[in-house]
């Protein structure tokens, strides 16, 4: 069975006093680390953000506003259309205020999504090899 998913979207990107603009999102899921969900945003080849997000998280804010730190997620919808709001807060800028990006991706296809991360490891029977991480992080120093 294959332990990895990934999808590719064409998002659309607000940032800070701008106008929605298209970006592409790389979405990967590994087996190995079965609660996060890694989104990768690049335009022009360049990556412009990569966020770790949770997989269950990401599932909630499908139905629902979740998220209370610098990761924020609910469902909007104009008529038919469906989209997941992705609020991100980012680094500190000089001025004190932090960068700040809102992703709208079409929430189908994210559900999607995440039905195939779900037959790859279903909910609930998500396992961390404990023992393997100790010694990683004992080897680390």
């Amino acid at each position: 069975m294959n332990r990895f998913v990934h999808k590719t979207l064409v998002v659309q990107l607000q940032a800070e006093g701008t106008a929605r603009c298209p970006v592409l999102a790389h979405l990967s899921y590994d087996a190995g680390d079965p609660f996060a969900v890694t989104a990768a945003f690049g335009h022009d080849g360049r990556v412009l953000a990569r966020w770790r997000l949770d997989r269950e998280m990401l599932s909630d804010g499908l139905t629902g506003p979740v998220g209370v730190g610098d990761v924020r997620l609910r469902p909007v919808s104009a008529g038919r259309w469906r989209e997941l709001r992705m609020e991100f807060l980012g680094d500190y800028r000089a001025d004190g205020g932090r960068h700040h990006a809102v992703v709208y991706a079409w929430a189908p296809a994210v559900a999607a999504f995440l039905h195939q991360t779900r037959e790859v490891v279903p909910p609930g029977q998500e396992e961390v090899q404990v023992d393997e991480l100790l010694a990683e992080i004992l080897s680390t120093g």
